[in-house]
C-alpha cells in the first residue's frame, strides 16, 4: 500500500477528527501504534498542523465511516489519490557563457556540411533559436566578417552521436562514415 502525503500531518487530523483506533491510523499512514498514541497524548507532533486526507483526495468520508463502524477494517487510500508526475521535455540546451561566441562558427559549419538539416534540428542539436540560424546563413549576423565555420563537436556544443543521429534523421551519412561496399550495393540491386 502507498502511504499518504505528509503522513504524521494526516495523522494528527485523523486523531483530531474521527473516532478511528490508533491501530487503523497507525496502520494507514505507516507509522507504530505507539507513536500514533503520543500523538494522541500530545508528546509527538506538537506544533504539527493537521492534513486533511479527505480535501486532498487520499480518503472518502465513506471510508473513514467504514473504518469507523469496524475496528478491524483498514483504511485504504484512494486510487486515484497520488498525483501522476507530468513528464518534463528536456527545455533549452545550456551553452556555457565561454563558449556562446562558438556557436555561429558551429552554425556556419553545419550549414556548410549538412544543408539538408532543417532550422528546427540545427536549433535542437547546437541550443540556438531559427533567427540566429537564418543571420549566419544570409550573413547578416553582427559578427558575420569573424565567422569561420569550426566543427560543433571539437567546439563542444554537441557529441558526435548527436549530430550523427540529427544528420541520421535528416537521411544522409555523417561526415567520415564508411561508403558502403560495392558488393553490398550490387546485392541491393
Amino acid at each position: 500500500m502507498t502511504q499518504p502525503l505528509m503522513p504524521k500531518a494526516t495523522a494528527v487530523w485523523l486523531i483530531e477528527k474521527t473516532s478511528l483506533t490508533f491501530e487503523q491510523v497507525a496502520d494507514f499512514v505507516g507509522m507504530h501504534p505507539l507513536e500514533v498514541q503520543a500523538i494522541a497524548d500530545g508528546e509527538v507532533a506538537q506544533g504539527i498542523i493537521g492534513y486533511d486526507p479527505v480535501l486532498n483526495g487520499q480518503l472518502t468520508r465513506e471510508e473513514i465511516a467504514r473504518c469507523e463502524a469496524d475496528s478491524s477494517a483498514r483504511l485504504q487510500i484512494s486510487a486515484n489519490s497520488l498525483p501522476i508526475p507530468k513528464p518534463r521535455g528536456k527545455g533549452a540546451k545550456y551553452t556555457p557563457v565561454s563558449k556562446r561566441n562558438d556557436r555561429p562558427d558551429a552554425i556556419a559549419w553545419v550549414l556548410r556540411h549538412y544543408p539538408h538539416l532543417t532550422d528546427v534540428a540545427v536549433g535542437k542539436l547546437l541550443g540556438t533559436t531559427k533567427e540566429t540560424i537564418a543571420k549566419v546563413r544570409d550573413k547578416t549576423h553582427w559578427n558575420s566578417p569573424n565567422i569561420k565555420p569550426r566543427d560543433p563537436v571539437i567546439l563542444g556544443l554537441c557529441s558526435q552521436g548527436d549530430l550523427n543521429a540529427a544528420v541520421a534523421a535528416a537521411g544522409e551519412r555523417p561526415p567520415g562514415a564508411p561508403l558502403p561496399s560495392m558488393d553490398a550495393e550490387e546485392s541491393m540491386a
